[in-house]
C-alpha cells in the first residue's frame, strides 16, 4: 500500500464512524472527557495541515485562519485554544463545513504526497495516521457515551458488536517465572515515543489469568457488597464510590431485577459471558482485592501477553504511567504528545473492540486517570 492509499484509507475510515450519526450527534459533549464527534474530524484534519501542509507544502493556503483556535487540542506550542470543556459550545464551523474543510485539507494532502518527500516528513506522516488512528477509538468511545447518555439510548447502530469472535479459551492461569526480562518497542517499525527505550526489568513469579474477568464474575462482585465494603477500595476510590453514588459499571442499568446495558446496538441484556467492560481503575483494584489478587504490572502484562488472547478490552495495570529510562521529548511541539502526561495516570495495555485494525501491539502503553471508564477497560487478575 502507497502512502497515499494508507492516508486515503485512514481518513475514510474516521467518516465511515460518523455515518450513522445525526446532524445534531455532532455537536453533543456531555462531559469535559468526550469530545463532540466534528471536532474529532477537524482536529485530526488540523494536524495534518499544521504539521505538514503549512510548514513543508509550498504555497499551501490554510483553509480558515481561526481554525488553528479551533482544533488545537492542547499543543501550546502551536497557540492558543479553545478549552477543551468548550468544544461542545462550537456550533460553528458547521457539521457541512468541516467535512469541506477535511476534503480541501485531503486534496492538498495527495498532490503534496506526489511529491518526493524527506524522512521527516515520512515520520510525520506515520504519526499523523497514527494519530488519526487514536481519534477513531476516541471518536467511538465518545459517541457511545454521548447516545449512552440520551434518556432514549438510541442505538448507534443495531449490527455494532461489543464482544471479539473468538475460540474458546478455558480459563486457568499461566505461570511466568522468575527472571529479567527486556522491555519496550525493538524493531523499525512506529512506535510512540513513551514504548522508548527498550530496557531490562526484574520480575518475580507470578500467574496471570488466560482470561478476562466476565460480567458474571463482576454481578457477583455486586451481589457480595463490592461497591458497599470500603476494605476492598483505595481511599481516594472509595471517595469516588460515595460521591458519585457508583454501584455498576458504566453503561449497567439494573431494570425490574435484571442487567442491562447500553452498547452501539442500543439497550441490551447483560451478556454473561462477555468480559466486563467500562469499569475504572478504582473498580478494577477492589475487584482484584474482593477475589485475594490484583492487577498485573505492565511489565508482567507485556512478558506475558504472547500467552493470551488480548486486544477485546483495554486492560488495566497496577503500574503509573511513568518514562522508561531513557525517554526523551523531541523538540517543539510533537515532543507535547505524550511526555507531559506521565503524571497521576495509569497504565493500560491491549487494546479493545473500538481500536483501529493494525493499531495495536504488545509495546502499546495506554494511559488514563483512574477514575476514566469511558474506554472499554477491564480486568485481567494476576496471583
Amino acid at each position: 500500500m502507497t502512502l497515499v492509499e494508507e492516508y486515503l484509507q485512514i481518513r475514510k475510515y474516521s467518516e465511515q464512524i460518523c455515518e450513522p450519526l445525526q446532524t445534531e450527534d455532532y455537536v453533543v459533549q456531555p462531559i469535559a472527557d468526550v469530545s463532540p464527534p466534528k471536532w474529532h474530524l477537524g482536529h485530526t484534519t488540523w494536524f495534518f495541515e499544521t504539521f505538514i501542509l503549512k510548514p513543508f507544502s509550498v504555497n499551501y493556503q490554510l483553509y480558515n485562519d481561526e481554525y488553528n483556535f479551533v482544533f488545537n487540542s492542547y499543543y501550546e506550542t502551536v497557540g492558543n485554544r479553545v478549552i477543551r470543556t468548550d468544544r461542545g459550545n462550537l456550533s460553528r464551523p458547521s457539521v457541512n463545513e468541516i467535512y469541506q474543510y477535511r476534503a480541501y485539507v485531503d486534496e492538498a494532502m495527495v498532490k503534496f504526497l506526489a511529491t518526493t518527500l524527506t524522512d521527516e516528513v515520512k515520520e510525520l506522516l506515520i504519526l499523523g495516521f497514527n494519530h488519526e488512528q487514536q481519534h477513531q477509538e476516541l471518536l467511538l468511545t465518545d459517541i457511545k457515551y454521548i447516545l449512552g447518555n440520551n434518556p432514549l439510548f438510541p442505538a448507534y447502530s443495531k449490527n455494532q458488536k461489543e464482544v471479539l469472535t473468538v475460540n474458546e479459551i478455558e480459563p486457568g492461569f499461566i505461570n511466568i517465572s522468575e527472571g529479567i526480562y527486556e522491555i519496550g518497542y525493538n524493531g523499525a517499525d512506529f512506535s510512540f515515543d513513551n514504548e522508548l527505550n527498550r530496557h531490562k526489568v526484574y520480575l518475580h513469579d507470578f500467574s496471570i489469568s488466560k482470561t478476562l474477568v466476565n460480567n458474571t464474575e463482576f454481578i457477583e462482585f455486586i451481589r457480595a457488597g463490592g461497591y458497599e465494603n470500603f476494605n476492598f477500595w483505595h481511599a481516594e476510590g472509595w471517595d469516588w464510590v460515595k460521591n458519585n453514588n457508583i454501584s455498576a459499571p458504566m453503561y449497567w442499568h439494573l431494570i425490574d431485577g435484571k442487567w442491562f446495558n447500553y452498547t452501539l446496538a442500543g439497550v441490551l441484556p447483560i451478556d454473561l459471558t462477555a468480559p466486563v467492560s467500562h469499569v475504572s481503575y478504582y473498580e478494577a483494584y477492589a475487584f482484584a482485592s474482593w477475589k485475594g489478587m490484583r492487577l498485573p504490572t505492565e511489565f508482567e502484562w507485556e512478558i506475558a501477553a504472547e500467552h493470551f488472547n488480548w486486544g477485546e478490552r483495554w486492560e488495566w495495570t497496577e503500574s503509573a504511567y511513568l518514562p522508561y529510562p531513557g525517554f526523551s521529548k523531541a523538540p517543539g511541539a510533537i515532543g507535547e504528545y505524550n511526555g507531559k502526561f506521565m503524571v497521576s495516570q495509569k497504565v493500560l495495555r491491549g487494546a479493545s473492540i473500538a481500536t483501529p485494525e493494525n493499531h495495536s501491539r504488545i509495546t502499546y502503553r495506554n494511559f488514563f486517570h483512574p477514575h476514566l471508564r469511558w474506554q472499554y477497560t477491564g480486568i485481567r487478575l494476576v496471583k
